[in-house]
């Protein structure tokens, strides 16, 4: 490596003969402006994409913030029963109870062929609480009428009677499936 530097400066004359094309120091400077702006329109756009993803942050804060924290809660919407007398506080807790014991008895059966159906079933019957979210919007409007405050007592009737029934049933379906483990077991012996 020594050697050829030191060839360089000894002949430096030899090498500095020619002279750079014509328009070689405009070209380089308009090389140098196109990469100065590159780089300058580089910086725009990442501060761009930080104020975009910022402002999005900042919305989704927003959201998060009103749909947990602001927003009434669908439940909100309309009045119990418990709140038109001590009385109809009673029979409400009495249905939410016998209601909330059979959601967990259905919940606990172990006849089921996969999570889907036991999934499936559990959000039908939840999907009726929709008909009696409807009724405590009638009744907010309307607190004296009886006709509204007989129908939720109904729902939660109609929804206990419904749910016996597929106890009843899911139960006969189990005891169905011991009676067939029984014969297979005593069939193999």
């Amino acid at each position: 490596m020594k050697n050829i530097d030191k060839i360089f400066r000894n002949n430096k004359e030899l090498f500095d003969t020619a002279e750079p094309n014509e328009g070689h120091f405009n070209r380089f400077a308009a090389k140098l402006k196109r990469q100065k702006r590159k780089n300058h329109s580089l910086t725009s756009y990442t501060f761009l994409l930080k104020a975009a993803s910022i402002a999005i942050l900042v919305t989704l804060s927003f959201l998060w913030t009103y749909d947990n924290l602001i927003k009434p809660s669908p439940e909100k919407s309309g009045i119990s029963l418990s709140e038109v007398s001590d009385e109809y506080r009673e029979v409400e807790v009495y249905y939410k109870q016998q209601v909330n014991l059979r959601y967990g008895q259905i919940r606990n059966m172990d006849i089921f062929s996969d999570s889907i159906q036991k999934s499936m079933l559990l959000k039908e019957l939840s999907d009726m609480d929709s008909i009696y979210t409807n009724l405590q919007d009638e009744l907010k409007a309307n607190p004296k009428d009886k006709r509204i405050i007989n129908a939720m007592i109904e729902h939660y009737q109609l929804k206990v009677d419904v749910m016996n029934q597929i106890l009843h049933q899911l139960e006969q379906i189990k005891n169905e499936n011991l009676i067939k483990n029984k014969n297979h077991e005593s069939n193999q012996i």
